[in-house]
């Protein structure tokens, strides 16, 4: 579906931002928390849909933060306890489980982001993953079948949660959420209580990894606040955490009566998909062309432009990234930034539309 409809999208360079933003937000808030891949499912989406002008990094991270903190709601016994029963050994016993699995996490992202560790874009990856944890669902519930899970969260499982977490933050495509509770299901974990803490310690990680990323964002480019999209912004949050929300709600409720089997062929399904566009179309970053003369002449006006309104200050390499070039439609030109020609985390995106 997802496919389809992106592809679709994609032939018709006309459709309103807004509808892009929508799409966006109902992909962030379907699969988010599924175990099927949020960021292999946006990655796909952003591989076909329109130039996405105006939309950044920072885009992606808010309405992400919107899809987790929608799910809070949905765990009231679980926030009682935490606020109201936090001196009970068995509170502190799981509030402890969370933090330690959280902590593992954060080390984790830590040591990557020291070694300069960038997410793979490419689609080719995402499809290995989608079909390799499909498939393991698929067996592990064969595995399973029959056999008597507990309801205990025990040490090793809070140690597997954490590892899971980094597993997914390194390969695009594994699925945070379906890392995670695959584990806990091989050490022993009813699918209730693997889902509920998996989840659970989801949200204090996503919502420290988005809080540090518009940290930065914002630090590294204070101008970026002021130039950013809110309006797109504050609607691409409220859908993810509305659809986030019903998502989440009937996931929890799916699993008390069903296993992961299906989540398991919808991933394999995917990857075929993926696969077989792979082989039809081979896939560059989205939207990068190859400059014709006219619209090189049109990137140099345009980077001149933006010399003059100061965005491209501190900056020596202009990398022309994107742009529709047909007479009659409006164009829109990328330009990646880079201090020295070397990737840094404080390259800008600067985007010009006539």
């Amino acid at each position: 579906m997802v496919l389809a409809f992106a592809a679709i999208l994609s032939s018709n360079r006309r459709v309103s931002l807004w509808l892009i933003v929508v799409l966006l937000g109902v992909i962030e808030g379907i699969t988010e928390f599924l175990p099927i891949s949020s960021t292999g499912h946006l990655l796909i989406a952003e591989r076909f849909l329109p130039a996405q002008a105006g939309l950044t990094e920072l885009f992606n991270v808010v309405i992400q933060c919107g899809a987790v903190l929608a799910v809070l709601p949905l765990f009231p016994e679980r926030l009682r306890q935490f606020v109201f029963h936090w001196r009970e050994p068995a509170t502190r016993d799981y509030l402890a489980k969370i933090a330690v699995a959280f902590a593992i996490t954060g080390a984790g992202g830590f040591v990557l982001e020291k070694k300069g560790f960038k997410l793979p874009e490419e689609l080719l990856p995402v499809a290995v993953a989608l079909a390799v944890g499909g498939l393991l669902f698929v067996l592990v519930e064969r595995w399973l079948r029959g056999q008597s899970q507990a309801d205990l969260v025990t040490w090793p499982i809070v140690f597997a949660v954490g590892l899971g977490q980094l597993l997914a933050a390194v390969f695009p495509g594994t699925s945070r959420s379906g890392a995670t509770i695959l584990l806990a299901l091989l050490l022993g974990l009813n699918r209730v209580k693997a889902t509920e803490f998996s989840f659970l310690v989801g949200i204090p990680t996503m919502l420290a990894a988005g809080g540090l990323k518009v940290f930065k964002t914002l630090r590294h480019a204070p101008s970026a606040g002021a130039s950013e999209n809110w309006s797109m912004i504050l609607l691409g949050s409220v859908v993810a955490a509305v659809v986030s929300f019903l998502a989440v709600k009937w996931l929890l409720r799916y699993v008390q009566t069903h296993t992961f089997v299906a989540f398991g062929w919808y991933r394999i399904g995917l990857a075929c998909g993926i696969g077989v566009l792979l082989l039809v179309q081979p896939v560059t970053k989205q939207g990068r062309k190859h400059a014709t003369p006219n619209a090189a002449r049109s990137a140099q006006r345009f980077v001149a432009a933006g010399s003059a309104r100061g965005l491209t200050a501190g900056f020596d390499r202009f990398e022309f990234a994107t742009g529709h070039h047909d007479p009659g439609i409006t164009q829109t030109f990328a330009f990646a930034l880079h201090n020295d020609g070397v990737p840094h985390s404080d390259d800008r995106l600067v985007e010009f539309t006539r």
